[in-house]
């Protein structure tokens, strides 16, 4: 039986996207018909996934071209898990959506949100390194689309910067692949799994620069110091539910990240040995930093979660570059907190800027209606987002530093200090926002909007989830990890021809 099931989660968005194109490209009320079901069924294919894939890795070969020739997915339980996560948030964004009439804002709101959930499902699936690069590619034009969505000037020209910098991104990834292809003479992951131990001494410097240039690459995708600056800028500027979704294309890099460094270029590989590992833990470290810093000094909303997520893409990659089993689940569970985490944040500081009338804290603004249930969702999102306790943040740095206990003394330190500021920086964000009112501006009356904090709500119900079965779900991530660490099972899958000495 053909398991058309791993493909859906890639055609169904492209279908339905192109529709309504061809169709309801005129009709809002249209398209969020077409939406809407086409989300709850990727939803439910999520979680089919998901139960299918803790049976083992499962193949799909396009046209029945065998490996490493054609084109191959492959759903694991990493897969699976990052096709579940985007397929609850994206539901969650498009309630949102919905309920504050963004998408009436610009008329292929829903088509570009579909081909960005084309791209991040299929990034998720793919076992092609050029592949990866296509979703890559499809990732950044819908993204780009999105970020524009209503225009204006701002708008414009932190999605130029976006572009811009991911172009480059982009050709270095076509080169680093052209590097590896031109070494081995395959991108398929698992075949270069098998052949890459089998290179001679004189292709190891062409592995290396292959190696590099796509941990550069990822490292953009996952805003990784020092190569963050598009980020802040860029959540910032756009709609604040297209930078809730943004939330987890931060997490693409950190995938890929982990599927080459457990299966590609492992710390086993001669030619690569703990060069991934260093650079990592070195970025990481000053990631956290950034973000801290970034925190401290955001004088608006967007500016302070966009630095936010820096920081928390730092913790997690300190986590990744270990490359240990503990350090690993660590870090699987807080890229889970830190998406949650940061779309519920965008989302609520897009409630606060509609009724405030601005995002920027630096001034006092008028008292708007709501302010103490928003100032109260706002303290339990920041608490999240620091990782302090009772919530799932405060459970994630605890198993990282755990894992890290070797590196006590920079690892500990980092995580603490950086914790210590980024909640300094939201104590004054906070405190702006809601107590220090203009008097002498008459007070905003808003809309209620009960959908729209009914989406956020669900947000907050999913990082209580995470923290009230942390461990049902650390256990599960160990078993996700342990076969990460032992990829043999994802490589026979796949019926490769073995690698000739």
């Amino acid at each position: 039986m053909i398991a058309h099931h791993i493909i859906s989660p890639i055609i169904l968005p492209a279908l339905v996207a192109g529709i309504i194109i061809l169709f309801a490209g005129k009709n809002i009320a249209a398209q969020r018909l077409l939406t809407v079901p086409t989300l709850v069924g990727l939803l439910g294919l999520a979680i089919y996934n998901l139960v299918q894939a803790s049976a083992g890795p499962m193949p799909y070969f396009l046209g029945n071209w065998p490996a490493p020739f054609g084109i191959v997915l492959v759903l694991d339980s990493l897969s699976a898990m990052m096709l579940a996560l985007t397929a609850a948030l994206a539901m969650i964004v498009m309630l949102y959506v919905i309920a504050t009439d963004w998408d009436k804002r610009g008329r292929h709101f829903h088509a570009l949100f579909l081909f960005q959930l084309m791209g991040l499902n299929g990034a998720f699936l793919t076992a092609d390194a050029f592949n990866l690069f296509v979703f890559f590619e499809v990732l950044l034009i819908a993204s780009y689309g999105l970020m524009v969505h209503a225009g204006g000037g701002e708008r414009l020209r932190a999605g130029v910067q976006y572009v811009t910098f991911n172009l480059v991104g982009s050709t270095l990834f076509l080169f680093g692949l052209a590097v590896i292809y031109a070494a081995t003479g395959t991108l398929n992951m698992a075949d270069l799994a098998q052949k890459l131990p089998q290179m001679s001494p004189e292709d190891a410097a062409l592995i290396r620069i292959g190696a590099v240039l796509l941990l550069v690459v990822f490292a953009i995708k996952g805003a990784l110091a020092p190569l963050q600056f598009w980020l802040p800028r860029s959540y910032a500027a756009a709609p604040a539910p297209v930078a809730a979704l943004f939330a987890v294309m931060t997490k693409v890099g950190a995938y890929a990240i982990i599927r080459f460094g457990t299966l590609v270029f492992p710390q086993e590989l001669p030619a690569i040995g703990t060069l991934w590992a260093d650079l990592l833990g070195a970025a990481a470290l000053l990631g956290i930093a950034v973000g801290a810093l970034g925190v401290l000094a955001a004088k608006r909303l967007g500016m302070l979660i966009g630095f936010a997520t820096i920081g928390s893409m730092g913790v997690i990659f300190l986590g990744v570059a270990q490359f240990t089993p503990a350090a690993l689940v660590g870090a699987l569970y807080y890229a889970l907190h830190s998406t949650l985490a940061a779309a519920l944040l965008f989302l609520l500081a897009d409630q606060i800027a509609a009724r405030r009338g601005s995002d920027d804290y630096s001034q006092p603004a008028a008292g708007f209606a709501g302010s103490g249930l928003l100032a109260s969702l706002f303290m339990i999102a920041a608490i999240a987002m620091v990782g302090l306790p009772p919530l799932s943040g405060f459970i994630g740095k605890i198993l990282l530093l755990q894992a890290l206990s070797d590196q006590a003394a920079v690892a500990w330190g980092a995580i603490l200090v950086g914790a210590l500021v980024t909640m300094v920086g939201f104590a004054r964000a906070g405190s702006a926002l809601f107590w220090h009112e203009d008097t002498h501006l008459p007070r905003q009356k808003s809309a209620s909007q009960p959908v729209a904090i009914f989406a956020i709500a669900l947000l907050l119900g999913g990082l209580i989830a995470l923290s009230v079965m942390a461990g049902f779900i650390t256990d599960g991530l160990a078993v996700m990890v342990a076969q990460l660490l032992e990829p043999q099972a994802y490589i026979d899958v796949q019926s490769l021809p073995k690698a000739v000495p």
